[in-house]
């Protein structure tokens, strides 16, 4: 297995819409990625096996010293194979070479393990408004 981590890969938007949706679980959605990730991320890291994308972490920020990981997705045929883990190190050396000082993520419970144990993710106290 030789799996490759590019930042700002150049990806196709319909190869991210099904290995998000597979990822989600959610129906494939026309979403014009190329569009929303030039507008609102600092960069995003692709990982590809034979020329596939089989993983995918957007980095967004604030444009100063905050970024955070959005949309850490790796096909499930690659998961606990460290991809995910490798994802977000590639982000956070990213982020930090932008000169960020935090990387944030947010997560449900069941991901716990891996963002504190395989990514190296502190806890802290937070707040959240549901709109």
């Amino acid at each position: 297995m030789t799996i490759e981590y590019e930042w700002r890969g150049d990806f196709d938007d319909d190869a991210l819409d099904a290995l998000h949706a597979e990822g989600f679980g959610h129906p494939v959605t026309a979403t014009d990625w190329r569009a929303r990730l030039h507008r609102y991320s600092l960069g995003w890291v692709c990982a590809w096996e034979d020329g596939a994308l089989i993983g995918f972490v957007n980095v967004a920020w604030d444009g100063g010293r905050h970024a955070f990981v959005l949309d850490t997705v790796v096909a499930p045929h690659r998961r606990s194979h460290g991809v995910g883990t490798a994802l977000i190190a590639t982000a956070a050396d990213r982020a930090r070479a932008a000169h960020c000082a935090w990387l944030h993520v947010d997560f449900e419970e069941h991901l716990r393990p891996f963002y504190f144990a395989a990514c190296g993710f502190a806890p802290t106290t937070a707040g959240l408004i549901a709109l």
